[in-house]
């Protein structure tokens, strides 16, 4: 879930017994190639071509592209079937940009990805099983730097909580292209990032999201763990599969227009960021 593209920072993506592992790779292959025969036949290397989640779930995607939803939901129905789980973390952003709330987007990050790792270890330790944590590639100067936290990190909550001794090493990060799994792990992220809009944002594009039709199987798929941590909300923050309800406690039915909707819910952020400022608060 990026900085610019969801009103929340954080991590998602799957995790499946390791012996499952490639065997639900050759599935993922085998439904993207069909999926995308047109595409992969006309790119320039048709064994590196990927198909990106957020290119996956648009807000058209139910009426113009129904064939996506029902290929994610056989997929996750098979990482369930294989003892899988879809799962995620995410902190919601301050209102405003990083400026506004100085927000150090690093510690941002950070925080999400420790958080992040607390609960995929707590999962398997749950499960008394061991876990390796695979992450898509980024640049050498940032995976060295968040390799050595996340390292640092691990060692130092095993101390007091030895369930994070159930990761047997520091997250290794593996380019998408070269990873049918790295590849189905962005199309878990990418559906979370809808889900997540819809629950945060008043006038969300993303409304489909909630119907159960469209994707039965993702419900109930994500762990016990799985959770999307809220900024200064009177609500309580949202567990596992809440993030699908349609019903949305941060925007409770109205007989009334609400004075988000009168003036705007763009606007409505910008006051409640220049207030929180004004009176110093808003900072984590």
């Amino acid at each position: 879930m990026g900085f610019n593209t969801s009103p929340a920072f954080g991590y998602a993506g799957f995790i499946i017994p390791a012996h499952r592992a490639r065997e639900f790779g050759a599935r993922f292959t085998a439904e993207k190639k069909t999926r995308f025969s047109h595409e992969i036949a006309n790119a320039r290397n048709p064994g590196r071509w990927e198909a990106k989640g957020a290119d996956l779930f648009r807000p058209d995607t139910p009426d113009q592209r129904p064939e996506n939803l029902r290929i994610f939901n056989g997929l996750v129905r098979t990482v369930s079937a294989h003892s899988g789980h879809l799962f995620y973390y995410a902190n919601e952003k301050p209102q405003g940009t990083p400026k506004q709330t100085s927000l150090d987007t690093e510690v941002r990050e950070r925080d999400a990805m420790q958080e992040t790792l607390n609960r995929i270890a707590r999962h398997a330790n749950t499960a008394n099983e061991e876990v390796m944590v695979l992450i898509d590639s980024i640049n050498e100067k940032t995976r060295v730097n968040r390799v050595a936290d996340m390292y640092a990190h691990i060692f130092a909550r095993s101390l007091e909580h030895p369930e994070m001794r159930s990761i047997i090493e520091p997250p290794m990060h593996l380019d998408s292209v070269l990873s049918s799994n790295i590849q189905f792990a962005d199309w878990v992220a990418a559906y979370v990032t809808r889900a997540i809009n819809y629950q945060l944002i008043e006038d969300s594009k993303y409304k489909w999201i909630a119907q159960q039709k469209n994707c039965e199987a993702v419900r109930g798929s994500f762990t016990y763990e799985s959770k999307l941590h809220l900024h200064n909300r009177s609500v309580e923050d949202f567990h596992h599969s809440r993030i699908l309800d349609s019903n949305r406690p941060i925007y409770p039915p109205t007989d009334q227009l609400s004075i988000q909707k009168r003036i705007g819910a763009q606007h409505m952020r910008k006051i409640k960021a220049a207030a929180e400022r004004r009176h110093g608060g808003g900072n984590r």
